[in-house]
């Protein structure tokens, strides 16, 4: 199986697009979170993850925004309770191999931010699985812990990384092969300007 992993879309359809596009074939998209921000909906996104029959966790961001509904002027309330209905974590099973999809942690409570030199990230393969996917950092990793592969595939929407030009990134995870690839992309809403 060839997994599409997306994080952190933060409403950027663009991005997403553009995820989808530098990806090639893929037999499923998983969606680690954050599709939305905390202050805004986004319909075309929420709604392209649904026509995908991708598979959808909460982030942080999704919650607040769903707790609170500050805005609601243009929101798809049908998408929103579609995404409502999302869990926090899935653990999904291709062949012999099961993958673990999570926002910030697998322990609670949850909301760490574990960045790719945290020693924490370690314990991420005390969780049960063959992979361990992860979000909420904006930081794409890629690490092996014994039989443990655990994956960020950084943000799909806002890049913060100034080290990589913040860039946006997902990632292809083959468990035929048993290798995860990332993927750095330049966020569309942000051409390099020609000089």
């Amino acid at each position: 199986m060839r997994l599409g992993i997306v994080s952190d879309i933060h409403c950027n359809i663009a991005g997403l697009r553009e995820a989808l596009a530098v990806m090639g074939p893929i037999d499923e998209l998983l969606c680690l979170g954050d599709s939305v921000d905390r202050n805004r909906f986004s319909n075309a996104v929420v709604a392209l993850l649904k026509d995908l029959d991708a598979r959808i966790i909460l982030g942080n961001h999704d919650e607040a925004f769903l707790s609170e509904m500050p805005n609601r002027e243009g929101v798809d309330m049908e998408l929103a309770a579609f995404l409502a209905g999302q869990p926090h974590r899935r653990m999904l099973t291709y062949g012999r191999k099961k993958v673990l999809m999570i926002h910030s942690t697998p322990w609670e409570p949850r909301g760490e931010y574990i960045f790719p030199h945290n020693k924490k990230l370690a314990l991420f393969a005390e969780a049960g699985a063959d992979y361990v996917l992860y979000g909420h950092t904006h930081a794409h990793v890629v690490s092996r812990f014994g039989g443990v592969l655990v994956v960020n595939p950084g943000t799909a929407g806002e890049g913060r990384d100034s080290s990589d030009g913040r860039h946006l990134s997902c990632a292809v995870l083959d468990t035929a092969t048993d290798e995860a690839r990332l993927i750095h992309y330049v966020d569309p809403r942000f051409p390099p300007s020609r000089v």
